[in-house]
C-alpha cells in the first residue's frame, strides 16, 4: 500500500496484534493495551520489505497510549510528516478516515491485510470520559456471536481528518452495529508526553484546530507536491553542459551538500551544518555570497519537504506545504508580491489550479514553508516593499515557517529582526566539502565522457592539487567556484589559473571558444562567432541588466540591446538578424538560458556581473561605476571590473574608491590587489584605510575582513592590545584566512587567551591550520581558560595525546582505529591517577 494514501500505518506484532502510526523520527504511536505484557514488539509496514524491532519508550495505561522506538539499526522507513490535530468545533467532522489491520481483513490462512474506513468524528460525544468518538459511514463488519471481535487488530489505528492525526482507535464496543469507535485523542497523548518529557518531548505538542474537511485539498496537495518535486529536483552544474541535457542536470540528492553556516548572534558562534541550524529556527534570513548555494538549498528544501523525505534533523518540515517565491522572477515579470491565495502560483508550477481557499487554509493551520529567494536581486525600493509584504503576511499567519535568502550586504543587519527572524550566514566550504564536491562533479561527468578521456586521472589530480595548494582551495570555497575549477581543470587538462577573476575568464573562453568544436558540433544556426564577438554581445545585455537591477529579461528586451551592438559588427550582422543571433547565444554559449515561462537569464548572476564589469571598463564608464560603488549590490561588479582594468584604469578606480564619501575599505583593498604594480603612495593610503576597520568587532565584520586574506594580518594591532571581543572575532577571521601569517598571529595570541570565548575560538580554529604545528604552538600554549576541543581526524587525535594535558571536554567525531581510541583511554586513566 502506498503510504501516500495511508500515512505511515504499521502493524504492531506483540502478544497481540494491533495497528500503529509512524511519526517523524521513526517513532511509532499505538495503544498501550496492544503492547501490554511485553518489552519489545515487531513492527511491519505494508508495501515495505523487512520488519523492525521496537521497544516501549513510554506507555500510559490510563490514557491507553504507547510510544515505541526502534531497537538497533533502523529499517529506512520515513514518515511523510504526520500532522497532529484537535477538533476545533462541536459539530461533526465528516470525511474522516481510519486505517488499520482488522481481523476481518485477514486472508489466505490468517495473513494480515489493511483496511480503510470513512466516517465522522463527533466532538460533542463522550466528553466526560475525554474520548474521541469516530462513527463509521456504514457498518464496518457483521457482529459475531462468538469468536474474536471482527475488528480486533484495529486497536491503535490512526484516525485522520485530511492530513491531521486526531487520535488512535482503542475500542469498538459491541452494539450500535459496530458503528462507533472510541479513540484516544492525540491532544491527551501530547499532554501526558509533555508532562513527562517537557521541552524534550519526542512528539511535537503543536496541534492544528480542525473545523472542517475539504475533500479536494488532499488530492491537490499530492499533485502540488509532485509538481514541486518535478520542478526543483534538478539543478544545473557548471561545466557539465558539454554532456547531454539529461546529464547537465543533477538530481539534488547528488548535488546538494549540507554546507556550514553560522548564527549572526546568540550562543552558537561555532559553525554547524545548515540542516542543524534550520531545525530550531522557524524564521531565518540566510545570507551567502554569490554561488554559495542559497538557491540550491531553497530548491532542496522545497522538493524534500513536499515529498516528506527530509531526514531526522529536519523531519519537522516533512509534510509542510512549500511556497517558493523567486523575487527576481516576480519583479522581472512586473508582477506584484503575491497575496495568500496567489502564493501557490508564484513559482509557476505545472499543476492544476488550487481548490478555492486552499492556500488560506494551509496558512491558517501553520503548515506553510515560505521560501523567499533572491532578496538581493530586486531593487532597493522593492526590498522595502518586500519587507512590508512579508511582515504583513507573517503577522496574519504567524505560525508558518519562513526562509529568506540574500547576498551578505544587500540589507542591514537585523533587517527582519522585528519579525523575529534569526540571521544565518553560509560559510565557505571546508577542505573535506571541496573533496566531496570534486568527487560528485566527476561522477556526474563520467555519465557522458569521451571514451578517450580519463576522468579518473583528472579527479585524482585535482583532488591532489586541492590538498597540496591552499591558495587553490581558497578559490573553491563556494559550490559555483568549485564547479568552475572542475570544468576549467578538465578543459585545460590539469592546468588552472590562480585568481577568481582569471577563473571566470577561463570559463568564458571555454564556453565561448572551441566548445562546439570539441563536441563535434558545427554551426547549427548557420552562425559562427569568435570569443570576442560572443563576449561583446553578451556584455551589452549584461550591463543593461545590471543598470536596471534585474536578472531576467524577455527576448524582445534582449533583441533591443543587441541591435545597436550589431550595428558595429558587420561580419556577425551578415549571418543573421538580432533575433537569430539571440537564438544562437541561447543555444550555443551555455551562458544564457531560456526558462519555461519564456524569460531568459544568465546561467549564474556572477557571469552577468563579470560581463557587465567588462563593458563598464571597455565603454569608458568608470565614472558611472564609481558613483555606484557605495551600493552593496554593485560590489561584485566593481570588484570584477578591477580585473578588467589596465594599470592606468586601476589607478583611477582605486583613487576613486579612496575618495568615496562613505569609505569602502574592504572593497578598495580587494580592487587594489588586482594590481601588478601600484604606486607606493596609493598602496599606503589603502593600508591606512583598512587599518581604520581592524580589528573585527562582529562575525560579519570578521567574514568581510577575511576576504582580504594575508594582506590584513600585518595591519592588526598587537595581540595584547585587543579587547576580549576583538580577540574573539580576530580569531574567527584568522581561521577563515589560514596560511602562515594567520598562524603566526594566532600563536602570539594563544598565551594571552584568558577568556573562555577567546580560548574556544582558538580551539575551534584547529582544522584551519596544519594539525601538528597548531597543536604544538597554539593549543599547547593556551592560557588556563576552559574550552571544548573538537577532534575530527586521526591526525588530530594523535596530537591530542601529545598535548601537556587532556582537557575537561573533548568532543570526538569521525572514524578512528580501535588502537587510537585505546591509547586515548589509557592516557585519560593515567592522568586521573
Amino acid at each position: 500500500m502506498d503510504s501516500e494514501f495511508a500515512p505511515g500505518i504499521v502493524a504492531v506484532l506483540g502478544e497481540r496484534q494491533g495497528t500503529g502510526v509512524l511519526l517523524d523520527g521513526g517513532y511509532v504511536l499505538t495503544c498501550a493495551h496492544v503492547v501490554r505484557g511485553t518489552n519489545t514488539v515487531t513492527v511491519a509496514r505494508p508495501g515495505h520489505q523487512g520488519t523492525q524491532e521496537y521497544e516501549i519508550l513510554w506507555s500510559h495505561s490510563g490514557v491507553d497510549a504507547a510510544l515505541l522506538i526502534a531497537v538497533g539499526p533502523a529499517v529506512p522507513w520515513r514518515s511523510k510528516g504526520v500532522r497532529l490535530g484537535v477538533p476545533g468545533t462541536s459539530r461533526a467532522l465528516p470525511n474522516c478516515e481510519v486505517f488499520g489491520f482488522p481481523d476481518v481483513g485477514r486472508y489466505d490462512g490468517e495473513k494480515l491485510d489493511s483496511d480503510h474506513y470513512t466516517g465522522s468524528v463527533l466532538p460533542a460525544a463522550s466528553l466526560i470520559r475525554r474520548d474521541l468518538v469516530f462513527e463509521f459511514d456504514r457498518p464496518p463488519a457483521s457482529e459475531r456471536e462468538d469468536g474474536p471481535h471482527p475488528l480486533a487488530g484495529l486497536s491503535g489505528a490512526p484516525v485522520f481528518s485530511g492530513g491531521n492525526l486526531l487520535g488512535l482507535v482503542k475500542a469498538i464496543p459491541r452494539g450500535r452495529g459496530l458503528r462507533r469507535a472510541t479513540c484516544v485523542p492525540v491532544s491527551l497523548i501530547t499532554e501526558e508526553l509533555h508532562r513527562v518529557y517537557g521541552p524534550d518531548n519526542p512528539v511535537p505538542q503543536r496541534l492544528e484546530r480542525i473545523t472542517g474537511s475539504h475533500p479536494e485539498d488532499g488530492p491537490h496537495e499530492r499533485d502540488y507536491a509532485l509538481a514541486l518535486r518535478t520542478a526543483y529536483r534538478k539543478t544545473k552544474i557548471f561545466g557539465l553542459d558539454e554532456l547531454g541535457k539529461h546529464d547537465t542536470e543533477w538530481d539534488l540528492d547528488t548535488a546538494y551538500l549540507p554546507l556550514e553556516a553560522q548564527a549572526a548572534k546568540g550562543s552558537e558562534p561555532s559553525a554547524r551544518r545548515i540542516d542543524d541550524l534550520l531545525t530550531s529556527r522557524p524564521r531565518v534570513l540566510l545570507r551567502g555570497d554569490a554561488g554559495a548555494g542559497k538557491t540550491t538549498l531553497v530548491w532542496w528544501l522545497a522538493a524534500h519537504a513536499a515529498a516528506g523525505t527530509l531526514g531526522p534533523q529536519l523531519a519537522g518540515l516533512n509534510g509542510l506545504v512549500p511556497y517558493v517565491i523567486p523575487l527576481r522572477t516576480l519583479r522581472a515579470q512586473g508582477r506584484t508580491f503575491p497575496t495568500p491565495a496567489q502564493l501557490p502560483a508564484a513559482s509557476r508550477l505545472m499543476v492544476d489550479e488550487a481548490p478555492d481557499g486552499w492556500a488560506g487554509r494551509v496558512l491558517k493551520a501553520g503548515r506553510a514553508l515560505i521560501l523567499v529567494d533572491g532578496l538581493d536581486e530586486v531593487s532597493q525600493d522593492d526590498r522595502e516593499d518586500a519587507h512590508a509584504w512579508l511582515a504583513d503576511l507573517l503577522a496574519r499567519y504567524p505560525d508558518n515557517r519562513c526562509v529568506v535568502t540574500s547576498r551578505p550586504l544587500a540589507v542591514d543587519p537585523d533587517w527582519l529582526a522585528s519579525e523575529e527572524f534569526e540571521e544565518l550566514r553560509l560559510l565557505p566550504m571546508r577542505n573535506e566539502d571541496i573533496q566531496s564536491f570534486v568527487s560528485a562533479w566527476h561522477r556526474s561527468a563520467r555519465l557522458g565522457r569521451d571514451a578517450h578521456e580519463d576522468l579518473d586521472d583528472l579527479e585524482r589530480d585535482l583532488s591532489h592539487q586541492f590538498r597540496q595548494n591552499p591558495a587553490l582551495a581558497d578559490l573553491a570555497r563556494t559550490p559555483l567556484l568549485c564547479a568552475v575549477i572542475c570544468a576549467v581543470h578538465r578543459a585545460r587538462q590539469g592546468f588552472l589559473p590562480e585568481t577568481r577573476w582569471a577563473l571566470y575568464q577561463s570559463a568564458l573562453h571555454m564556453l565561448l571558444g572551441n566548445r562546439d568544436k570539441r563536441r563535434r558540433v558545427g554551426s547549427p544556426e548557420g552562425i559562427d562567432m569568435t570569443i570576442e564577438e560572443h563576449t561583446q554581445l553578451l556584455q551589452r545585455i549584461a550591463i543593461w541588466q545590471v543598470r536596471g537591477g534585474q536578472t531576467e529579461f524577455t527576448r524582445l528586451q534582449a533583441v533591443r540591446q543587441l541591435q545597436p551592438a550589431l550595428a558595429g559588427m558587420e561580419r556577425v550582422r551578415a549571418q543573421g538578424d538580432s533575433d537569430a543571433i539571440l537564438t544562437h547565444l541561447v543555444n550555443r554559449t551555455g551562458l544564457v538560458q531560456e526558462r519555461t515561462d519564456g524569460f531568459l537569464q544568465f546561467t549564474h548572476r556572477t557571469f552577468q556581473d563579470f560581463l557587465a564589469a567588462k563593458e563598464f571598463i571597455e565603454g569608458d564608464h568608470l565614472a558611472e561605476l564609481l558613483k555606484r560603488a557605495d551600493n552593496p549590490q554593485w560590489e561584485d561588479v566593481v570588484l570584477l571590473a578591477a580585473g578588467h582594468c589596465n594599470r592606468r584604469e586601476l589607478h583611477h578606480l582605486v583613487t576613486g574608491l579612496l575618495a568615496l564619501e562613505v569609505p569602502r575599505p574592504v572593497l578598495t583593498a580587494l580592487c587594489a590587489q588586482h594590481a601588478t604594480w601600484l604606486d607606493e603612495t596609493l598602496a599606503r593610503h589603502v593600508r591606512n584605510l583598512v587599518r581604520t576597520v581592524v580589528p573585527p568587532v562582529g562575525i560579519d565584520h570578521a567574514a568581510q575582513l577575511a576576504r582580504l586574506g594575508a594582506f590584513v594580518v600585518p595591519l592588526l594591532p598587537a595581540p595584547d592590545a585587543l579587547s576580549t571581543a576583538q580577540a574573539h572575532y580576530t580569531v574567527r577571521m584568522l581561521s577563515r584566512i589560514g596560511g602562515p601569517e594567520a598562524f603566526a598571529y594566532a600563536a602570539r595570541l594563544a598565551p594571552l587567551a584568558n577568556e573562555e570565548e577567546v580560548a574556544q575560538a582558538l580551539a575551534d580554529a584547529w582544522s584551519s591550520f596544519p594539525v601538528a604545528t597548531y597543536a604544538r604552538d597554539v593549543l599547547a600554549r593556551l592560557a588556563t581558560a576552559p574550552y571544548e576541543l573538537t577532534v575530527s581526524t586521526a591526525e588530530q587525535l594523535a596530537q591530542l595525546l601529545a598535548l601537556p594535558e587532556l582537557h575537561e571536554v573533548v568532543s570526538l567525531s569521525g572514524t578512528y582505529a580501535d588502537n587510537d581510541l585505546a591509547a586515548l583511554l589509557a592516557e585519560i586513566r593515567q592522568q586521573q591517577q
